[in-house]
């Protein structure tokens, strides 16, 4: 069996939760998002993202938004509607609840 695999797919389980809580507070364009994943040592590809970002969008989670940029070509931010807001609200009980059994089976405080 390969740990990297494995890695992979623990990481993949919580990358939509982890995209939708970096843009409960602020819009965001890819860039942003895919720095503050990698901040955080989440090992994500552009490849990844833009995927993910667009099945979000089409599930009403995300819209977005196009805005010019003084840096380049127009910039398109994401930003959480009022239907993710609520789904992100479910996620981070259900997260907790998990993380708790996670913690009581591996005996982790």
């Amino acid at each position: 069996m390969n740990i990297e695999n494995t890695k992979a797919q623990m990481r993949k389980g919580v990358l939509e939760y982890c995209i939708l809580s970096i843009l409960k507070d602020k819009d965001k364009y890819a860039s942003e998002i895919l720095g503050a994943l990698k901040d955080a040592k989440m090992l994500v590809v552009e490849g990844t993202i833009y995927p993910l970002l667009t099945r979000l969008k089409n599930a009403g989670l995300l819209n977005y938004r196009w805005e010019e940029s003084t840096s380049g070509p127009p910039r398109k931010y994401y930003a959480l509607t009022e239907t993710g807001q609520l789904f992100l609200n479910e996620l981070n009980g259900t997260w907790d609840e998990l993380r708790n059994a996670v913690n009581l089976v591996t005996n982790n405080k």
